[in-house]
């Protein structure tokens, strides 16, 4: 890859960083051009979408864009400089603001939270009509979490009470975990599941008021499949009371969900009611399914509590893996679990465009069950899985739980760098779900680059002098007259209006290879 345009002009730069160019990508392009026909399209089906979400994607067309703003950074020695263009800072679907987050997320965890002790990972997805229920309401994300969060703890104890031949009351013994809470699926299908990070073993607190960790076992395959089980009742039934569910006839299960006077909020439940059953819920193929490529029909599951794999069970649409561990030592690795726990929702290197632009095809990471390894969009059902995937403002994706929460007594006696607690205490009002000490202890964008990609960006290459920020240029007069004299694009992308596209021939063509299509008579296949 060759330098920039920024890197030609500006000889100071470091040689091994390229400034992101992101209307050049395939996703931005896509939501440029279509943006507007789609919101269009969303007034005519009901009163448009929300306004977070509209707002999401507006920003997202400013993110790393120099004509909407940058900073200056220069050099104090050769007095080079660089522009660095300003983030969206979203948790939709940006995939630069996601990658930030996802780094900065897993340096948190193990600088700050994690002890040096064994942690597992518990992965739990739901059945496919509560997965609607935690994206709308996140009150009954939390009650299901701290349904999970208990049954696990409570194994743990258990496994810990047996193992010691100790009588010790459960009381007495505190777990902990930080639980991340994903909202997407591999096919971009709205998917909320928890990717649990659990201490394995128990701590206790001594005579000496100190606490004491105490490894416990793998779990095994049984215990697996006992504990999902457990999980399956007790998040039914608590469901149940709370009038969520009702039993229907032959062991079906009805989901109650009042939506209200407000259209606007039902029009967006619906696109998020079909994302869920990777359906369509607006345009041409209103109802119809998600095209996949490269697969063959397959069955479902029986819905019996089996074993799936190792450390993984099924039972009652609930399925459970623990497979993956990360020793005491192994804190390389335990940082990369957490980048993967904490990872964006659209990965842009498996997406790609046909050569005309009226199809999207996705490309699976994994393949289903049923041989599906790329999803068809059009460009219209493309942007409407997008906005599924966007988080109401003000929802808490991480979670800490026992003794790794923020009010537990205990917490500063295990984690590696305790913090002292602010003064002020965190608002709901805040709807970036910071304080202002959370925003002063932030990794800058410089230590972030350093720790990810071992690029020191705050260092000149030239001279070795430090790079400093300057100016933050938010003028527009300003801004392009730097970047004209620098001789770089100067003007915003273009915003194409609304207009009524096609929606184009269902087929996937280039000149080297070509796609077949098939449905799958399973209308949720095994998808993760």
């Amino acid at each position: 890859m060759g330098l920039s345009s920024q890197q030609k002009f500006l000889p100071g730069l470091a040689p091994d960083y390229r400034p992101r160019r992101s209307e050049e990508t395939v996703l931005f392009k896509v939501v440029a051009e279509h943006l507007e026909t789609f919101l269009a399209l969303t007034e005519r089906e009901g009163r448009g979408l929300p306004d977070y979400v509209t707002k999401e994607f507006h920003e997202f067309l400013k993110c790393g864009v120099l004509s909407h703003g940058f900073l200056r950074l220069k050099c104090d020695g050769c007095k080079h400089e660089m522009l660095v263009a300003f983030s969206c800072k979203k948790r939709g679907f940006c995939s630069s603001c996601g990658g930030r987050r996802m780094a900065e997320t897993a340096a948190h965890l193990v600088d700050t939270v994690f002890p040096h002790v064994p942690v597992r990972q518990y992965v739990l997805s739901l059945p496919f009509p509560l997965r609607f229920l935690l994206a709308k309401q996140s009150k009954i994300q939390t009650l299901c979490l701290r349904i999970v969060h208990r049954a696990i703890g409570q194994f743990l104890k258990r496994k810990y009470k047996k193992l010691s031949g100790r009588k010790i009351l459960a009381k007495d013994m505190k777990c902990g975990a930080v639980t991340i809470v994903q909202r997407f699926g591999d096919g971009l299908r709205l998917n909320p599941h928890f990717h649990m990070l659990f201490l394995e073993g128990v701590y206790t607190v001594g005579f000496d008021g100190k606490p004491r960790f105490h490894a416990t076992p793998p779990p095994t395959d049984e215990e697996i499949q006992a504990l999902v089980v457990t999980i399956a009742k007790r998040v039914i039934r608590a469901l149940k009371r709370r009038g969520y569910l009702q039993d229907l006839e032959e062991g079906h299960t009805h989901v109650e969900y009042d939506e209200g006077d407000n259209a606007q909020e039902e029009l967006f439940s619906h696109v998020q009611g079909a994302s869920v059953g990777s359906r369509i819920a607006l345009g041409e193929r209103k109802g119809q399914r998600v095209r996949r490529l490269g697969g063959v029909p397959g069955t479902g599951g029986s819905g019996t509590a089996t074993l799936s794999g190792p450390r993984c069970a099924q039972a009652s649409g609930f399925s459970l893996h623990a497979d993956v561990a990360v020793k005491a030592q192994e804190r390389d690795k335990l940082e990369k679990l957490a980048r993967y726990t904490a990872r964006n929702a659209v990965s842009e290197e498996r997406l790609s465009q046909s050569h005309d632009g009226s199809q999207l095809v996705y490309r699976l990471k994994r393949r289903y069950t049923d041989g599906t390894s790329h999803l068809l969009y059009t460009p219209m059902e493309f942007l409407e899985k997008l906005a599924s995937l966007v988080p109401p403002p003000r929802a808490h994706l991480t979670r800490y739980f026992g003794i790794l929460g923020p009010h537990d007594k205990h917490r500063s006696d295990v984690v590696p760098n305790p913090e002292p607690k602010p003064e002020k205490e965190e608002t709901e009002s805040d709807q970036d779900d910071e304080s202002e000490f959370t925003k002063k202890k932030r990794m800058s964008w410089a230590q972030l680059l350093k720790r990810v990609f071992q690029i020191d960006i705050e260092t000149c290459p030239s001279c070795g002098g430090t790079l400093k920020v300057i100016a933050a240029v938010k003028e527009p007069e300003v801004i392009k007259k730097i970047l004209k004299h620098l001789k770089l694009p100067h003007e915003p992308p273009l915003i194409q209006p609304a207009r009524a596209p096609p929606q184009g021939e269902f087929g996937f063509h280039t000149d080297s290879y070509s796609y077949s299509y098939s449905y799958s008579d399973n209308d949720y296949g095994q998808s993760r």
